[in-house]
């Protein structure tokens, strides 16, 4: 089974439970670990594969905690850095469908150095790229774009997801579709949700999204469709794949759920780069998929929502 390297951000979600989507009326918040590729990180670990987490947190009570779950979850945090910064922080309020709005105090995760050693391990791995933070400017964003160039060099399976937040690109979205651009023509895999395909593409029919990111390079694309499951796209196939019926409470980490437990399938073939041309297997991996990104939204909480091999495999 291949590592999968996830890069990115790590952060605490402070979540205004049953409060409603207006986080000027929240009161109570409850802390959480958080952060796209370290939540992917984790579903891949809890699915029984290699998950890798690289990224910063501050040299503070919050960064130790954040690495702790890592750990316990059994993702490998020995390419986690620690700054004197001060961990990076997310107000998250919840509306009554699971629905989230995101509010960023951005610290700690803006400081990744790139780490040469690293980059001569993503040779027969698959390198996952979560943006929500990455293209903001600063050592993170240098430190991405390097690891990005060296994944391409060494021919790893590279694995993109724009992880769009309204709340870091309110009236700069162009600058935002700009940077995603080359990941976008470079990836094996783009993960979209629905608002972000259409953002990006400048398209309105999901469809026509998918061949405009196939135009530019992108091999594989899965839009997420929250209850309606997941548009699959690839040159020669588009098929929309149902999921399974479930009552959200909270959708925070559905979507890493998905693309973790589709990183974690692909990670068992012995060359990921084939799984463009099998589709009755790829169909196979988006429908199971699915299935971790549902029941993902039935808990509150992310990382601690993320099913375990036995709600997926058994």
């Amino acid at each position: 089974m291949k590592t999968v390297y996830c890069i990115g951000e790590l952060l605490i979600d402070f979540v205004a439970e049953k409060q409603g989507s207006d986080l000027s009326k929240a009161i109570d918040f409850t802390k959480k670990a958080g952060g796209a590729p370290a939540n992917v990180a984790c579903a891949i670990s809890k699915l029984g594969g290699n998950g890798s987490f690289i990224g910063t947190v501050g040299k503070d009570p919050f960064g130790t905690f954040l690495l702790d779950v890592l750990k316990d979850n059994g993702v490998n945090i020995s390419f986690a850095q620690r700054t004197e910064t001060f961990t990076t922080l997310a107000f998250v309020s919840l509306a009554e469908d699971g629905e989230r709005d995101f509010v960023f105090s951005r610290g700690a995760d803006r400081e990744l150095r790139y780490d040469s050693k690293i980059s001569g391990l993503f040779k027969n791995s698959i390198v996952h790229f979560g943006a929500a933070t990455a293209m903001l400017e600063g050592s993170l964003e240098e430190t991405y774009q390097h690891y990005f160039d060296d994944a391409i060099n060494q021919k790893a399976f590279i694995s993109f997801d724009p992880n769009f937040r309204i709340d870091l690109w309110k009236g700069n979205e162009a600058t935002f579709i700009e940077k995603c651009i080359p990941f976008i023509e470079k990836s094996n895999l783009c993960k979209f949700s629905a608002e972000e395909a259409q953002l990006i593409s400048g398209k309105s029919d999901l469809k026509d999204c998918c061949d405009y990111f196939h135009q530019m390079g992108a091999q594989i694309i899965t839009i997420t469709l929250g209850g309606e499951g997941t548009l699959l796209s690839t040159p020669a196939l588009k098929r929309t794949i149902g999921s399974i019926d479930v009552r959200p409470v909270d959708t925070t980490g559905a979507g890493d759920a998905f693309i973790g437990c589709l990183l974690r399938q692909v990670s068992t073939l012995e060359n990921p780069h084939d799984i463009v041309k099998n589709y009755d297997q790829i169909i196979d991996f988006v429908k199971i998929a699915n299935k971790a990104g549902a029941i993902t939204t039935t808990g509150f909480g992310a990382i601690p929502s993320l099913p375990s091999f036995e709600e997926i495999f058994d």
